[in-house]
Order: C-alpha cells, then sequence, then structure tokens
C-alpha cells in the first residue's frame, strides 16, 4: 500500500512524516525504513526506525532511486514499513514525471506486502492522476 502526503514547501510535511514512522514503533512486527536526502530529521526519528540519507549513496534520477529503494526493501525481508520524505528532491525531477517510480513503488509494497508513505511538494489540484489515487489510501 502506498499513501501520499502533500502540501506546499514548508508546510511540515517531513514532522507529519517523522511523527508517523514514530507512530509504527508501537504496532511495527517488522523493520520501518526512513529514507530522506538530508541527515534534517535523524535525531527526531526513534532509534527503531532504520535512516538513510540518499545523499551519502550519489543517487541520481527516477532510475537510480528506484534501484536503491528496490535494494533497500530486497535487503530484509522482515521490512514493514518504507517512509520517503522529498521523493521529488531526491529523484530530480518533477512529480509530473515520476510515473514509473510510483508504478514501481506500487509493485514493490504489493510484492513486498508493506506499507509506503511518500512525502510529495504540491497541491492536490497539481498532483498527477498516478500520485492523487494514493491520496486517500
Amino acid at each position: 500500500m502506498i499513501k501520499v502526503i502533500y502540501g506546499a514547501k514548508g508546510t511540515g510535511k517531513t514532522k507529519i512524516m517523522i511523527d508517523a514512522a514514530n507512530a509504527t514503533v508501537d504496532v511495527a512486527k517488522g523493520h520501518m525504513i526512513f529514507i530522506t536526502d538530508s541527515k534534517r530529521g535523524m535525531y527526531d526519528l526513534d532509534r527503531q526506525v532504520r535512516f538513510i540519507d540518499t545523499s551519502d549513496y550519489d543517487i541520481a534520477g527516477e532510475a537510480a532511486l528506484c534501484g536503491f529503494v528496490k535494494g533497500v526493501i530486497a535487503g530484509n525481508h522482515d521490512n514493514e514499513y518504507v517512509f520517503i520524505d522529498g521523493v521529488v528532491r531526491i529523484a530530480g525531477k518533477p512529480v509530473q514525471e515520476l510515473a514509473a517510480f510510483f508504478y514501481m513503488l506500487d509493485k514493490a509494497a504489493k510484492d513486498s506486502n508493506i506499507t509506503v508513505t511518500v512525502s510529495v511538494t504540491g497541491t492536490r489540484e497539481e498532483l498527477p492522476d498516478f500520485v492523487s489515487k494514493y491520496l486517500d489510501a
């Protein structure tokens, strides 16, 4: 399952993501992973949530991000929750050009039976159909 958190820049999406990740600690039976592109928020996460800063891995582009996320998911069969904060910044593309990424993410989430939460900058009206279908998940 994919969930999307959206809003304009500076509206608190990262805080919502961190709070959501911390809330899973008490209910998760598997691993929780938080992927972002900076160290910001690292110390706000519960220590049981694995923090990954993509800037440590020189991810460039949507294809690289797809491969990275698949590798993280495949790295442990106990993964239950994955949070990706700032997918547009990490991929380096506007959200309208990330259809392949969301397709891959949907397939990976279903195949691995995990819940993926993604933050996207933009208003509801700006989001393409392939993203807005996950808003009410």
